[in-house]
């Protein structure tokens, strides 16, 4: 018997996000040819896609092609809710990418998940390591190694189990043992370092923020070219430690 088509519904979910993140990552509306290039699909594919999207609000068709909706910020003001952000986040990554010349991240941990919260790289620069989104490197990373230094052993373990501590580079931890005593120095620094550990020719910084009851740990974090490291780790860490009274309290309920 002929193997049995895959399921449709899945398939047009993942495309639909697909031309969502098309468009999101253009410096420019993005016109119905182009994203059945991208997509390697018919036009009348990418018309079926963005016909909810655009009835939801989250697309909008210009004489240019195609830009986020309306709907886009209202998903951004709860994704800011759900990891329990006040306003001026955005802001303060901004000042302290001013203050090191590095790119500055909000990364979080909840409910067994990292996730890249906010980022003030561009989101067409794919060269810097981080993306905003699941982390999927965080035993790598230096914001990955603050927020679960941050956590109780046995929470801390179980991450490690789900999630594995596959190796990127050469320099990447990858023993649960030479993990916790990794995780002993970030305790007795008070921030956390991750020399070339994910990518090689970047190294991140970190430190996590005081417990604010929310049930999540927050911290912030900048990355910078390795060969950069050496003679600015001083200047960085020191921004970046002034930048935690800063962040934003608890959003009023």
């Amino acid at each position: 018997m002929p193997a049995s088509p895959p399921s449709p519904g899945p398939q047009s979910v993942d495309r639909a996000l697909a031309v969502l993140d098309a468009v999101a990552d253009a410096d420019r509306p993005v016109g119905a040819k182009a994203l059945a290039r991208r997509l390697g699909c018919a036009l009348s594919t990418v018309y079926h896609l963005t016909g909810p999207l655009l009835a939801r609000g989250y697309l909008v068709r210009t004489a240019e092609g195609y830009a986020p909706g309306p709907r886009v910020p209202a998903l951004y003001r709860s994704h800011q809710r759900h990891h329990g952000l006040g306003a001026g986040t955005g802001a303060l990554l901004g000042r302290l990418r001013r203050a090191t010349g590095a790119e500055a991240y909000h990364t979080a941990y909840r409910g067994g998940l990292i996730t890249v919260v906010d980022t003030t790289a561009p989101v067409t620069a794919t060269a810097h390591p981080f993306a905003p989104g699941p982390e999927e490197r965080a035993h790598a990373t230096a914001h990955g190694k603050a927020l679960l230094a941050a956590l109780p052993r046995p929470l801390r373990r179980r991450y490690l189990a789900e999630h594995g501590m596959a190796r990127f580079t050469e320099r990447t931890i990858t023993g649960t043992e030479r993990f916790e005593a990794e995780i002993e120095r970030v305790r007795d620094r008070g921030f956390a370092v991750s020399v070339g550990e994910a990518d090689l020719a970047y190294t991140c910084l970190a430190v996590a923020l005081p417990e604010r009851g929310d049930g999540i740990v927050h911290a912030l974090s900048v990355s910078l070219p390795t060969v950069d490291f050496g003679r600015r780790q001083g200047e960085i860490r020191a921004a970046l430690i002034r930048a935690v009274p800063e962040f934003p309290a608890l959003p009023e309920s």
